[in-house]
């Protein structure tokens, strides 16, 4: 094991030191509670709706409805394991939407569409990794100033106007494999992609360590403000990804895109066990944050309840776990001695 790899002191690494077993035991818990609360909720909505919930077409437009917010929930997942924080993520997805669909009028085709997507995602990641880690500003001021000028600038390009799509890039939202969107498969790859380099790799590791203590992360031979930059990086692409995804799933590149993505993928985050302090946090944990948020709002829908209701349940959800975490983790996470 390398020199970066011994010296993180946070959650994870602690854990670790108890055994596979300790791990397993834990990470067991964090989740069970999760599914547990899908279980409830789909209990809920099988007394409530019976049949019109537990059909194929429903679960199927749950899935597809959790895919946008669920790739920039792997995004925002890194940024936060490592100590940040990313408001801008909904911004992102507006300029990156209307990048792409102004490609489209220039006939560059699909390649096209989404590499501009990507490009401007990974631009937006770039430049706030660049003031948080080598500028040495806050994250909330910086992703909030990025929130701010990407939604101007995306309203300034599409001159407040949605810019339709008529391209094969819609095919993403309209075939279907086994009945599965392929939106839902993309969705899958990004979740598999960011599973791996999170819980899998030396990557991931050393942004445990960055997030749970920068200078004994540094003093261990890890470039923090490197490692800080490409995890912004990799939430602006994932907002890239989720970019195009919404094009094709809405036909259309918006300013409007994207509002209040950056609440529910932070939302999904904390539901998920990451720790708002950074340190620790699973991509597994995210995901079922976000299908918790979603079956919720399904429910929702299907019961003809307001938008305000909706707010409103979310809130206390958060506001909920938040307490539970506050105070189960001292019996959940050992210190060290």
């Amino acid at each position: 094991m390398s020199a970066p790899d011994r010296a993180a002191p946070n959650a994870a690494v602690v854990v670790a030191a108890r055994g596979p077993a300790g791990i397993a035991r834990r990470e067991f818990r964090k989740h069970a509670t999760l599914v547990a609360a899908l279980a409830a909720l789909v209990a809920v909505g099988a007394i409530t709706k019976g049949a019109d919930f537990l059909s194929t077409g429903n679960l199927i437009t749950i899935l597809t409805l959790a895919s946008v917010i669920g790739v920039v929930t792997v995004g925002m997942t890194f940024v936060i394991v490592g100590g940040g924080i990313d408001l801008s993520v909904g911004a992102i997805i507006a300029l990156s939407s209307v990048w792409c669909t102004t490609t489209a009028t220039q006939s560059y085709g699909v390649a096209g569409m989404v590499f501009s997507a990507l490009a401007v995602g990974a631009a937006c990641g770039l430049l706030n990794g660049v003031l948080i880690a080598y500028g040495t500003l806050v994250p909330f001021i910086v992703t909030l100033a990025m929130m701010v000028a990407a939604r101007g600038l995306a309203e300034e390009i599409s001159g407040r106007q949605s810019q339709l799509v008529t391209t094969d890039l819609l095919r993403l939202a309209q075939d279907r494999v086994l009945g599965v969107p392929l939106l839902v498969y993309l969705f899958l790859v990004v979740v598999a992609l960011g599973w791996i380099l999170l819980e899998r790799t030396t990557f991931g590791r050393r942004s445990c360590a960055v997030g749970g203590n920068p200078e004994a992360a540094r003093l261990a031979g890890i470039d923090v403000r490197r490692h800080t930059l490409l995890l912004y990086v990799i939430s602006g692409v994932c907002c890239g990804i989720a970019a195009v995804m919404l094009t094709a799933q809405t036909t259309t590149g918006a300013s409007t895109n994207g509002q209040l993505y950056e609440l529910d993928a932070i939302a999904a985050v904390v539901i998920g066990g990451t720790l708002l302090s950074g340190g620790y946090g699973t991509i597994t944990g995210s995901i079922l944050g976000v299908l918790v948020f979603t079956v919720i709002e399904d429910l929702f829908i299907l019961n003809n309840l307001a938008q305000p209701i909706q707010a409103i349940g979310k809130g206390a959800i958060i506001v909920a776990v938040l307490l539970f975490q506050r105070f189960g983790r001292a019996r959940a996470v050992p210190v060290l001695t």
